[in-house]
């Protein structure tokens, strides 16, 4: 059945989605804007592309430390809470950033620091945040709710680096402040959101229980080739890192043009994920996922080699329009296929391999970068983007035929979830 064959209420009458919704917007604002911040200080301070790829990697560690805790409390404790005391870390960042800008004593280290405080707030976050939303429309809504959702994150990502951009031309301490209001907004906003969902048993945690979402994903092939097809693709094709180097370096447009650059993948998926909540992919589901895989590589590679600013945008629209597709359609699969009671560990171990592909993305292409030039390292991601698409074709066929999704309480009994 095709959600616009439902007669539901739309998500705008979805009350505690749009709290959620606002909140999401507000706590990427300020994320982005402190992301900006700190990529361009830490190149200003010590003009050192493996340091860039160095604040990818610090964001990673507490992302796999943290997991198996992550997905376990997720699945037993008030969802929202967990997002706010994340959401309070992110304010503790901001405030240490701040700080170092008022007493003029901001260094290397002080900002690596509030970066592993952002990157502990976000393990927890994300897949926190990811389980939360398919208590907050009904099942049919879900497709859309998720478009949406990705959307909220879209919009927070071109205004964020745009604004933070802009902003930080006249004064950096400014960006710090605004990012750690709009953190509290997003905090006030979530405490607004109410659900239905019944209070989650709280058994005493054990070792079977905490890796009970490892063996769930291993035990079903498709959602094992779809987490694990992200990781690979971003880890490879990840050029966020060096947005600074190419801004300063090779277009010559200042934290401005940083900001614009930041923000145009997000021009492109904003576009995406509004069509998509509106007319969602219900049919050919795999032999989409793998052709937008294919058209992040190639956009991944034109921006690699250009010189001129109004391609390197349009490049990395577009390679943000394919990734939001392929967004919407892996996190449809994810949530959709996984029971309630699981979704909170499925959640972080599906954060693990996504966030571990953006920090590791960021931290392979500074390493690359600083031995062969910012310009080799995006071309060598993109390239790798295009065989691990093709390597999963024929590793993963059951991703290929997939045609629908299929709600985990009418699946069949198989544990490899083939279609």
């Amino acid at each position: 059945m095709s959600v616009s064959s439902v007669s539901l209420p739309g998500l705008t009458r979805q009350r505690p989605f749009v709290f959620f919704w606002l909140a999401r917007v507000a706590s990427t604002v300020g994320y982005q804007m402190l992301a900006l911040m700190i990529g361009w200080l830490v190149y200003a301070i010590t003009g050192s592309a493996f340091d860039l790829g160095l604040v990818g990697l610090i964001q990673f560690v507490p992302a796999v430390v943290l997991t198996l805790l992550i997905g376990h409390a997720a699945d037993r404790y008030d969802r929202r809470l967990i997002v706010r005391v994340a959401q309070a870390v992110y304010v503790i960042a901001a405030g240490l950033i701040v700080a170092g800008l008022l007493t003029h004593t901001l260094t290397r280290n002080l900002l690596f620091g509030a970066v592993f405080l952002i990157g502990c707030g976000r393990a927890f976050e994300m897949p926190t945040a990811h389980s939360l939303v398919p208590a907050l429309v009904p099942p049919e809504l879900l497709p859309r709710a998720v478009a949406a959702w990705a959307s909220a994150n879209q919009i927070a990502v071109i205004c964020g680096p745009a604004a933070g951009g802009l902003i930080f031309a006249v004064s950096p301490l400014l960006v710090g402040c605004i990012a750690f209001v709009f953190f509290l907004g997003s905090i006030t906003l979530i405490t607004m959101v109410k659900t239905e969902r019944p209070p989650p048993a709280r058994d005493p945690p054990s070792f079977a229980s905490v890796l009970a979402g490892f063996e769930f994903i291993r035990t079903r092939k498709r959602l094992l080739g779809v987490i694990t097809l992200d990781l690979f693709v971003v880890m490879l094709g990840g050029a966020t890192a060096l947005l600074p180097i190419y801004a300063r370096d090779i277009l010559m447009v200042g934290p401005s043009g940083l900001g614009l650059l930041r923000s145009a993948p997000a021009v492109g998926a904003l576009l995406t994920t509004v069509i998509l909540s509106r007319r969602p992919i219900e049919r050919h589901i795999g032999r989409a996922m793998f052709a937008v895989v294919a058209i992040y590589g190639v956009a991944t590679m034109v921006f690699s080699g250009s010189t001129n600013f109004p391609l390197s945008l349009i490049a990395l629209a577009v390679l943000g329009a394919s990734d939001a597709v392929s967004v919407v359609l892996r996190f449809s699969l994810v949530q959709i296929e996984t029971p309630d009671t699981m979704r909170g560990r499925v959640s972080a171990i599906n954060y693990l391999f996504v966030g571990s592909s953006n920090t590791l993305g960021d931290f392979r292409a500074g390493v690359n970068a600083a031995e062969f030039g910012a310009v080799v390292s995006v071309l060598i991601g993109g390239l790798g983007s295009l065989l691990v698409a093709g390597a999963w074709m024929m590793l993963f066929p059951e991703l290929r035929h997939i045609d629908r999704y299929q709600p985990a309480d009418q699946k069949r009994a198989e544990p490899t979830g083939e279609t």
